[in-house]
């Protein structure tokens, strides 16, 4: 697994930012260079607004099918395909009329009157970073540049709301392309670092040291006070204040019990956690339903005020023993899916909460001599929903052997125009890489109008 981004997040317009031990190494570099923090802190805030249109999602929960996700065998099977192509499963009617799923998205099928399932989506990248960097910026890969995630993008365009992160990895980032590319590590996300399905789960770095309780936490955050009057008193420059601003968040987080408990389960009803799936089951689904959690706490998350959410759900690199490795994960994934769909909307929270279901590509719609998929980027499907988004569709189609698109395919580039309109931000606003060279959020492509409600 590739090593996630350090746990950092960025703040609200004014560019205020919680640093990390490792940011005030890298200011302390920069410095030596010759920028102090002052001059990055003024680099930053010289970045000129971008045209905002009108926000249909507050928040997102992006789900990561990290390997590759079998479309075929989930969201848009072919049951009169040939046997080593259709595969062993089943399939079942969904609430919408002439659609149907594989048999292991049962769940998913009753609420897929709520969801936009796009049969369509479309690159040319088989390798697994390759294709990660594609679904996850909106960019073809470069050697030159590592383009920021729609996470670190939307945590750099929109900051922090009510204390929360606004980037959060769930347990921690699954692929590096989920990080913050050429942008600052301060827009990268903050990762959970445990999984909240295992038993104690808790939260690094939401506790005070040891041997700090509440007394002294306060007495040290009245003598940074002073320290920093005595600063302020001799030094204006707008970076002393902005480093202050650091610490208020911390303080913020570390002292706020709205944020510690966004952060816990504890007070979710168990009716709550058996819509999600983390209660009454057993044999392997009672191994894997641990995972389900990790969706439950994306919701208490975004409810919280946080920007964007990223789960990563699974292992579906199946190139040998396919449907061995998907029964005991699909119909974990089925369950917590529908659950997340369903309390969002009886929460009145899912037509301001986007969910975005994919992985980097789809698998071979031929099953290989062992018993496996391999990758397949021509065409595979991911899901919608809330947000914004138009319910109760299908978007585009492959062929009949689930292989190319014969149908509206839509590629990474409209792709991400459509989600970053969808939160109001405009996706053709310059942003600025190494060398003060601007840089599109995405380059190219369009917003989708299809998918819009």
């Amino acid at each position: 697994m590739n090593t996630p981004q350090p746990g950092t997040w960025h703040a609200d317009p004014a560019h205020f930012t919680r640093p990390t031990r490792r940011d005030l190494i890298r200011v302390g570099v920069v410095g030596g260079l010759g920028l102090t923090l002052g001059d990055v802190l003024k680099l930053e805030a010289a970045q000129p607004a971008g045209k905002k249109a009108e926000a249909k999602a507050k928040s997102v929960i992006h789900v990561y099918l990290q390997g590759g996700f079998a479309h075929m065998d989930s969201f848009d099977p072919k049951p009169d395909a040939p046997a080593e192509y259709r595969g062993i499963l089943g399939t079942v009617q969904t609430k919408l009329a002439g659609v149907r799923f594989s048999e292991h998205m049962a769940k998913c099928a009753e609420v897929a009157d709520k969801m936009t399932v796009v049969r369509s989506m479309t690159h040319t990248e088989v390798d697994h970073s390759r294709g990660e960097h594609s679904m996850f910026t909106g960019y073809r890969p470069s050697p030159a540049l590592t383009y920021p995630s729609l996470g670190s993008v939307t945590a750099h365009e929109l900051g922090v709301r009510n204390d929360m992160p606004p980037y959060i990895v769930v347990p921690t980032a699954g692929s590096q392309y989920l990080g913050s590319g050429y942008l600052s590590n301060q827009y990268g996300p903050f990762a959970l670092g445990t999984d909240p399905g295992r038993p104690g789960f808790a939260v690094r770095d939401l506790s005070l040291p040891k041997g700090v309780d509440d007394a002294r936490f306060a007495a040290r955050k009245e003598w940074k006070e002073l320290v920093d009057d005595h600063f302020a008193k001799s030094e204006r420059e707008d970076s002393l204040a902005a480093m202050d601003s650091f610490y208020q968040r911390a303080y913020g987080m570390l002292s706020s019990p709205t944020v510690k408990a966004a952060f816990s389960l504890k007070d979710e009803t168990e009716e709550t956690k058996k819509l999600y799936g983390m209660a009454g089951l057993s044999g392997p689904l009672a191994f894997r339903n641990g995972g389900a959690a990790r969706f439950l706490i994306a919701r208490r998350l975004v409810e919280a005020g946080a920007r964007f959410v990223s789960v990563t759900f699974g292992s579906w690199d199946t190139h040998a023993y396919h449907y061995r490795g998907i029964e005991a994960q699909m119909p974990v994934l089925d369950i917590a899916l529908a659950g997340l769909v369903t309390d969002l909307d009886q929460r009145g929270l899912l037509d301001e909460t986007l969910i975005v279901v994919n992985s980097e590509f789809g698998r071979t719609p031929k099953v290989n001599a062992g018993g496996g998929r391999d990758h397949w980027p021509r065409v595979f499907s991911l899901v919608l929903a809330g947000g914004g988004v138009k319910r109760g569709q299908v978007y585009g189609a492959s062929d009949a052997l689930a292989a190319e698109p014969k149908q509206s395919a839509l590629g990474i580039e409209d792709y991400a125009h459509t989600l970053y309109h969808l939160l109001g931000i405009d996706a053709r606003k310059d942003l600025m890489s190494p060398g003060n060279r601007p840089q599109q959020i995405v380059m190219n492509g369009k917003v989708v109008k299809a998918l819009l409600a």
